[in-house]
């Protein structure tokens, strides 16, 4: 267990003393690999919502993360909003049971493996026409700006059937409405208030000249759902499909042009040799190296329960499942900390698990995947254009990722 000198552990964990998350750079944590390894494997944490410290458990195991993120009916996300950082109210996220699945189906088969591979060859299309706009800057660009973002952004929104020229705004809203600190929750508020209006719109006028897209079938299949039901559906899936999405695509590149990997200086160039392990790659980068900032969103305990490792949980307990800990647990993951693309097999929890598991996940993995292989086809050469520790990266915000990465080739 890891020793606490100074009173509870502040979380997120890198969280400062006036509360923001300071992540500087895409490694985890330390505490993460050690109590994933120790014997209980929970650690008591407090965390800022609205001006306050709450307490809760940081739940680190694979098996009792796994557990927690399965049986909504004991940990439930409905119970614990007030103690969410991120107001997920009317979206998917801050529901439970049958009014989650409820919502979940109306757009759940645009999102299923199947459904997602014969969108193969349109995401291939979308990132080879923004790769042309990003070799179109000469020798140099910033790979966030001009290539992740409206690459990640343009699917989405294609998909979803958003105007092409509404969308630039998307990256201001998106980037207040993620924000964790306390500092920017009336933003995130005027923010979610702005895409509300504007996707009601959309919808409204789907309903009377409906098109074949996503926002005709929301605007279908959910209009006995109360309308901030309705609007948020949208609006999660914009700001989840692109923001994910682009910031994995820039710190996946950040961590093959600076780590080294099996005898070569840099993953990178291992992968211009074995462009065949590409999706080994994502997915060992996805285990290591999630974007999702600050672990999963909090659960009420509903009834006094024993996860699998034995320890024992009250009834009103808040507990914070941490994937990012659970995918270092040694007793799935032999050599947790060693970066291994040929790991198989890699059943890691960056997406969640159960109920709750990521909608898009799919669609995101083949746009990570889409994206580097073509990178690395295309532009060998890439590389940083300036220092690795000269990268800033997202201060107090929801997902992890560069705020820019300038890139040469």
């Amino acid at each position: 267990m890891v020793a606490v000198d100074d009173g509870p552990v502040r979380h997120p964990l890198n969280v400062d003393a006036d509360g923001i998350d300071r992540t500087r750079g895409p490694e985890k944590h330390p505490y993460y690999a050690q109590l994933a390894a120790s014997d209980s494997g929970v650690l008591p944490v407090v965390r800022q919502v609205g001006g306050e410290w709450l307490p809760a458990l940081l739940i680190c195991r694979y098996d009792d993360v796994r557990e927690v993120l399965r049986r909504q009916e004991l940990f439930s996300r409905a119970a614990a909003a007030h103690a969410d950082q991120v107001d997920v109210s009317g979206t998917m996220l801050g529901m439970d049971g049958a009014e989650h699945a409820a919502v979940r189906g109306t757009v759940k088969d645009s999102f299923t493996k199947p459904a997602v591979s014969g969108l193969r060859e349109t995401v291939r299309a979308a990132a080879e026409a923004q790769l042309a706009v990003l070799t179109a800057k000469g020798g140099s660009a910033d790979l966030v700006g001009d290539f992740a973002v409206p690459f990640a952004l343009n699917v989405i929104s294609d998909l979803l059937g958003l105007p092409e020229p509404d969308r630039a705004q998307f990256r201001r809203w998106g980037d207040m409405f993620m924000g964790t600190a306390d500092l920017t929750r009336a933003e995130a508020a005027r923010s979610a208030e702005e895409m509300g209006g504007y996707l009601w719109q959309q919808l409204d006028g789907r309903r009377g000249c409906p098109r074949d897209d996503l926002m005709t079938r929301i605007a279908t299949a959910a209009a006995d759902q109360p309308v901030d039901v309705q609007v948020k559906l949208p609006l999660s899936l914009l700001v989840g499909g692109w923001e994910t999405t682009a910031s994995s695509i820039s710190t996946f590149v950040y961590l093959l042009r600076t780590r080294p990997y099996a005898g070569h200086d840099f993953a990178w160039d291992y992968l211009l040799e074995h462009p065949e392990q590409v999706d080994g790659a994502v997915t060992e980068l996805e285990r290591l190296h999630s974007t999702s900032n600050g672990d999963e969103m909090p659960r009420r305990v509903m009834a006094d329960v024993t996860l699998p490792s034995g320890v024992r949980l009250t009834e009103g307990d808040i507990v914070i499942p941490s994937h990012d800990a659970a995918n270092r647990d040694p007793r799935v993951f032999a050599d947790p900390e060693r970066m291994d693309f040929g790991r198989d097999p890699n059943p890691h929890l960056s997406f969640g698990y159960g109920p709750h598991y990521c909608v898009g996940a799919h669609l995101g993995a083949l746009e990570v995947r889409v994206a580097l292989a073509l990178l690395l086809r295309e532009l060998p050469t890439l590389r940083l254009a300036v220092a690795p520790d000269e990268v800033r990266w997202k201060q107090g915000h929801a997902i992890l990722g560069p705020v820019e990465l300038p890139v040469s080739w």
